[in-house]
């Protein structure tokens, strides 16, 4: 393997100082033209690049904004960091991103290690879920440094979801249609209980519902398909809300594996507005969340943070209810029984 060249190889070829180099990089005046002559020479022939870290330190201002996330390729967290990336590339900052896989002390510990060792100007967490709670938890309070969820954070700033309000206010669109109740399949949770099932839980306590069980899904889509397998076979189901779009097209999947039409059996209600929502048949009906615009208000609280500004502690966003295909009143004729109240699952 070729050794890259760094800033030392090009003064030793120059005949400089690394400081002389330092000075050309950064275009200072105080630099002879016969010197600055051979430092770009060796530069050239070198084919020397400078890191990030390296203009960083030459210029004493850091230009690099790390986000910390427990995963990137999922639809949420994936456009949440193209928000932040255009927005702090725009602003000439260089954006580095961190995984947190688990939220054991040694995993968050040997990836805040990674941040911190980095040139920081500032760092995002992406708080969707138990991995950054616990990087956040854990990130010196020097740093400057703006959380992103659902679910408000005290101490931090922080651009908000609501996504209480948006869960509550699209059961109560399918109990408005007729239904009894709706069942919830949640994806897991941040913590104890997110926005999401809150919302949930707090609509039909409103209507007097009874509340079902929460079933709980993981993150693959497969799950869905699993539940709505199980969901088919429940008389008391006329309509469910998940936890998000993916699983929802999994539920809805399971559900004609087993003989059932949605909506005329059961309504389906998903979360995110994915793409593929609107070109399932039936189209989702779902809650949209700009999370291209949350990145972007992400890096805009972080620019005021790291420039000492009075902030707001919480820019919150409202996500919408967009009605599609998926959900109908209840079939005519039909007269589903009503679950037994149960303590929702933790």
């Amino acid at each position: 393997m070729v050794k890259r060249p760094v800033i030392k190889d090009v003064a030793r070829k120059a005949g400089v100082s690394v400081p002389t180099v330092s000075r050309v990089l950064r275009d200072a005046q105080y630099v002879s033209d016969e010197k600055r002559a051979r430092v770009l020479e060796a530069i050239d022939d070198l084919g020397f690049r400078p890191s990030a870290a390296a203009r960083a330190l030459v210029s004493r201002e850091p230009k690099l904004i790390a986000v910390i996330a427990g995963n990137t390729s999922r639809y949420g967290y994936a456009e949440t960091i193209r928000g932040i990336e255009e927005s702090a590339r725009a602003a000439g900052y260089i954006v580095s991103i961190t995984v947190v896989e688990a939220s054991d002390d040694q995993t968050v510990d040997r990836a805040i290690k990674l941040v911190l060792d980095q040139p920081l100007a500032g760092v995002i967490v992406l708080k969707f879920d138990p991995p950054g709670v616990a990087a956040l938890r854990r990130l010196p309070p020097s740093i400057p440094m703006v959380a992103v969820s659902g679910v408000r954070e005290n101490g931090v700033p922080q651009v908000l979801m609501d996504e209480a309000d948006a869960a509550a206010e699209a059961v109560l669109y399918l109990l408005g249609l007729g239904h009894n109740t709706v069942h919830h399949v949640r994806v897991p949770p941040s913590r104890k209980e997110d926005g999401r099932t809150a919302g949930w839980r707090r609509a039909l306590r409103q209507r007097g519902a009874t509340v079902p069980s929460v079933i709980d899904a993981t993150w693959d889509p497969a799950s869905g398909r699993d539940i709505g397998h199980q969901l088919a076979s429940d008389s008391s189901v006329t309509a469910v809300f998940c936890g998000n779009d993916e699983i929802a097209i999994g539920v809805m999947r399971g559900l004609a594996d087993r003989g059932k039409t949605v909506p005329r059996d059961i309504s389906v209600v998903g979360f995110d507005d994915h793409p593929l929502a609107q070109m399932w048949i039936p189209a989702l009906t779902t809650v949209n969340q700009n999370f291209h615009k949350l990145g972007e208000q992400a890096y805009e609280l972080l620019d005021a943070v790291m420039s000492g500004e009075q902030v707001h502690r919480h820019i919150t966003q409202r996500p919408t209810l967009v009605i599609r295909d998926s959900t109908a009143p209840p079939r005519p004729g039909s007269k589903p029984t009503s679950p037994k109240p149960t303590t929702p699952a933790t």
